[in-house]
């Protein structure tokens, strides 16, 4: 039951708009980086080129370690209000704090002027191909002036000091709304009342997420897996690379010009559908790698997986074995997102 429940809505979101959760569940924490040297904090600990955004523009990032494993992956705004807005896992908030805050005191002990405020708002995403319709009748602003990863401040159906963001992570068009926390449940009330708007849980924006090719920290990547092995290598910034001045540069440069020794990559099959620990086999039958997540795609009527497996097999179109439930099944690697995504640009 629960199982078809997240299908209607994985399904309906690909036809029509829906809010996926509110606040905590949607497992986001917020944070303001403040001061004149906001950039220079955020660079010496992300490997995106944040000092290139323009304002409002947001970037997704990766604060990584120095031997090149991402710590967590996050969306950096610069926001046109002279601050950084911050959105990163709720689950590595502990130690996403406890980085930000450390790099804070020692920058400012060196006399820069630089500061943390954590934002105690709930996040609400509403997403689908009608998205934007849906909020358009709540906000003054224009909405067909807000591309993908741009974000604005603004009323949102009665509730003040909203910042809209044009993205979410399910490959469809649609907003993430920081809102604060007193005004919560009151917006997603009231976009409820609107009928095509529905709820969904987190059992359907993983689905949505993985058919769109999208990672999930601490299944498809995490401390011990870089950028390029994670197939994140767009992330890091031009300007970035050149300098070489980001955490665990050394280790994840030379990677980009081969040297790695495996690769995340996206797997389709049909039968059984893949899970994560699944293992990756080559033909001949010897295990290569495993898959870290996977389910049936309500929208292919195929099984979709990710999984990391050596680079001599990464290539779309190599067949592959996967082993579920302890029997071998013909899997082959493919190109991600698996279904087109569709992000809003400007025309």
């Amino acid at each position: 039951m629960q199982r078809a429940v997240s299908m209607v809505a994985h399904l309906g979101l690909r036809l029509q708009a829906l809010p996926s959760a509110l606040g905590r569940p949607l497992s986001c924490a917020q944070t303001k980086i403040l001061g004149c040297d906001r950039v220079k904090l955020m660079e010496s600990l992300v490997v995106g080129d944040i000092a290139e955004l323009r304002p409002n523009q947001g970037t997704l990032s990766l604060f990584t370690n120095e031997a090149g494993g991402i710590l967590d992956d996050l969306i950096v705004t610069s926001t046109s209000e002279g601050y950084l807005y911050v959105v990163s896992n709720a689950g590595c908030w502990d130690k996403d704090l406890a980085l930000m805050q450390g790099k804070v005191r020692e920058l400012q002990n060196m006399g820069s002027d630089v500061s943390l405020e954590v934002v105690d708002n709930g996040l609400l995403a509403l997403q689908g191909p009608t998205a934007a319709q849906v909020l358009q009748a709540g906000v003054a602003d224009d909405l067909r002036k807000l591309p993908f990863m741009t974000s604005a401040v603004m009323e949102v159906f009665g509730v003040s000091g909203c910042r809209v963001t044009r993205c979410g992570y399910t490959g469809e068009d649609g907003v993430e709304i920081s809102v604060p926390a007193a005004g919560a449940v009151h917006l997603a009330t009231a976009l409820l009342e609107n009928p095509e708007v529905k709820l969904a849980g987190l059992a359907a924006r993983d689905s949505l997420r993985l058919e769109a090719g999208l990672c999930l920290y601490g299944s498809d990547i995490d401390e011990h897996t870089t950028p390029v092995e994670g197939s994140l290598s767009w992330t890091l910034g031009k300007r970035r690379r050149t300098a070489m001045d980001f955490p665990g540069a050394s280790v994840i440069l030379p990677q980009l010009k081969g040297k790695v020794q495996r690769r995340r990559v996206g797997l389709m099959c049909e039968g059984a559908p893949m899970r994560a620990h699944s293992p990756i086999l080559n033909m001949e039958g010897t295990m290569i790698g495993t898959v870290t997540s996977g389910c049936p795609s309500p929208c292919l009527k195929k099984n979709v997986a990710m999984g990391y497996v050596p680079c001599e097999y990464s290539r779309p179109g190599t067949p592959l074995l996967v082993e579920v439930r302890r029997k071998q099944q013909m899997a082959v690697v493919s190109k991600m997102p698996f279904v087109t995504t569709n992000y809003y640009t400007l025309k």
